[in-house]
């Protein structure tokens, strides 16, 4: 898309593997070794606004989708991309990018955990979550940065975020807090849905008659990534609500395992 060009990070996908990259090898081997013998970092005021922070960008975000096309004229049908110059799709190729841009940001996620030595929340469907989602987004805003088809799970993902940091927010002001928390259940049950919509949305695709959507792999890759979550998180659902293998603390002694 000419429209990105000289935008920052989107020249090439290396900096964005180099950076995935040594994402990896720090949250699951380096950062880790580094730790073993340390105490691990205390961090709440740093995680308290590092978590509404996000909650206020998912919602500057989840606002500016809508304007860009959700809440303006999308059908939620076969919407294509728009590559015009019109105020309109300038702004949902803002939108895209900076959508692309929080992905870096949330990595602090998985860093956070190692400071602090919770090795146990990083975990497989953690680090790819995290590792696949800038990676697969370089690729959807160089070449189709603004469309309904590829922009409706990041519409529902920023939702979820507000949501899910404020979680994570509220977690981190300290034990006092932690009495409010005990719907962490419902907003694993919202990630669900927001997967089930996503796929339901995108599979659109592969039964209309003629949709003329521009690159159809995306449809795939999205089709595949929502798909693949709510498999992996219908397991996690399983084993920490069903088999309470997994059950968060706050259910057993009233202190969330998460913050």
């Amino acid at each position: 898309d000419p429209r990105l060009e000289g935008w920052p990070l989107m020249s090439s996908p290396f900096p964005t593997t180099f950076i995935i990259g040594t994402y990896v090898y720090f949250v699951t081997s380096l950062g880790p070794k580094l730790m073993e013998n340390k105490k691990p970092f205390e961090l709440r005021q740093i995680m308290t606004f590092y978590n509404f922070s996000v909650v206020a960008l998912s919602l500057y975000m989840t606002y500016e989708f809508l304007m860009s096309g959700w809440a303006t004229g999308y059908s939620f049908r076969c919407d294509i991309v728009d590559y015009s110059r019109s105020p309109t799709a300038l702004r949902m190729v803002r939108t895209c990018w900076l959508y692309f841009f929080s992905k870096f940001i949330e990595l602090l996620d998985t860093i956070f955990f190692v400071l602090r030595k919770k090795t146990n929340q990083v975990t497989f469907l953690h680090v790819f979550h995290h590792s696949i989602m800038p990676w697969t987004w370089w690729f959807g805003v160089k070449f189709a940065a603004g469309s309904g088809l590829g922009t409706f799970h990041a519409l529902l993902n920023c939702i979820v975020h507000v949501v899910m940091y404020t979680y994570y927010g509220i977690c981190s002001l300290g034990p006092a807090y932690h009495k409010y928390l005990w719907w962490k259940k419902y907003m694993t049950t919202m990630q669900l849905v927001q997967f089930i919509m996503i796929t339901a949305h995108i599979g659109q695709i592969y039964i209309m008659d003629d949709c003329p959507y521009q690159y159809p792999i995306f449809m795939f890759i999205i089709w595949l990534y929502g798909s693949m979550f709510l498999v992996l998180f219908l397991h996690f659902w399983y084993h920490a609500y069903t088999k309470g293998q997994r059950l968060p603390k706050m259910a057993r002694n009233g202190i969330s395992k998460d913050q």
